[in-house]
């Protein structure tokens, strides 16, 4: 029998109570710089509305101490959503339920602190709450990769998912990992192994076929079966305790020449989590694509420009190429004595 396919949106409230709203500011979010956050608004339960698929109209403003700068966030009534100004394309109803009209903000700035005011329309019925959002700096400890092998996507059971994760300097990352990259803006479209035996995948900018119109959060596959099932794998990398380097050549190396090179320089060839490593927590920056130790060729980009990665900072892969081709240059990694 075919078996089911389950989504799971999992969307976050970082702090804050779940107490009554009475159309005072009765509760505070904390979110940190670049996370995502879930700003709770409910409609008061009444049998005599309907929710959002039912006529319910929603806005959520940003209210400023004079009134006549406040900002339009997001306007919603059934499907129909529209979002304004710096808010659009990051702007999203969690609707976990037909009642629920909360505000999901993506990729979270100190512009984003002050308050917040739903107000929810259905027939003659009005309903107006504030909720007040203020903005920490986050810490930084460690990084979540996805990481497919070179045989292509999909090729991974749980314990060769486990051995890859291994290889690469890393291990499989656990859900809580994977929310807090996802809160950190992490946006994947292929599923991956968690070290619970769950795949899921995180979705920052839903869209099809990558989340759809279900907003922001990670999709969960569930438990799957971890011999016949085959995916790719979140790996989650510790910061580093030596020093990851661009080696300078004077002429372009294969993949054996690569690894060779390193070994010259007291080093070895750099794995995949520790250039991930290098560039997330310390923000190394490289437009040459080079070697790396499972074959494949990267490049670490954290202050994104033209012909380098030009619309975000990201870890860019070339492929997995002709190890004797000598188009590269080499990525090493040697450990602090």
């Amino acid at each position: 029998m075919m078996s089911l396919l389950f989504f799971t949106i999992i969307m976050v409230t970082l702090a804050g109570s779940q107490a009554e709203f009475n159309g005072t500011l009765s509760v505070t979010i904390y979110a940190s710089l670049g996370a995502n956050v879930s700003i709770p608004c409910h409609m008061l339960h009444d049998d005599s509305v309907g929710g959002m698929l039912n006529g319910m109209r929603v806005k959520w403003t940003k209210v400023a101490q004079d009134e006549s700068f406040n900002e339009d966030v997001l306007v919603g009534m059934g499907f129909h959503i529209k979002t304004y100004g710096n808010f659009d394309g990051r702007a999203f109803l969690e609707r976990a339920n037909d009642e629920d009209a909360s505000l999901v903000l993506t990729d979270i700035s100190k512009d984003d602190a002050g308050t917040y005011r739903c107000e929810i329309f259905s027939g003659m019925e009005e309903q107006v709450y504030e909720v007040a959002l203020e903005v920490e700096g986050s810490e930084i400890n460690g990084v979540v990769f996805p990481y497919s092998p070179p045989g292509g996507r999909y090729n991974l059971n749980f314990h060769s998912a486990e051995q890859a994760c291994v290889e690469q300097g890393a291990v499989v990352a656990s859900f809580d990992q994977l929310l807090e990259a996802w809160k950190g803006g992490l946006d994947w479209c292929n599923a991956g192994w968690l070290s619970d035996g769950t795949v899921q995948y995180p979705i920052t900018r839903p869209r099809q076929p990558c989340g759809g119109n279900n907003g922001p959060g990670l999709r969960s596959y569930g438990r799957r079966d971890k011999k016949l099932s085959r995916y790719d794998v979140f790996c989650y990398a510790s910061p580093l305790t030596g020093r990851f380097y661009w080696l300078v050549q004077p002429e372009r190396l294969s993949y054996d020449e690569a690894v060779q090179a390193c070994i010259d320089d007291g080093a070895e060839i750099a794995k995949v989590g520790q250039m991930y490593a290098a560039w997330k927590v310390e923000s190394f920056d490289r437009c040459d694509a080079g070697w790396l130790a499972d074959g494949s060729v990267r490049y670490p980009i954290s202050r994104p420009r033209k012909n380098c990665s030009p619309t975000e900072a990201a870890v860019r892969i070339v492929g997995f190429p002709d190890k004797a081709e000598k188009l590269y240059g080499v990525y090493c990694y040697k450990e602090e004595q």
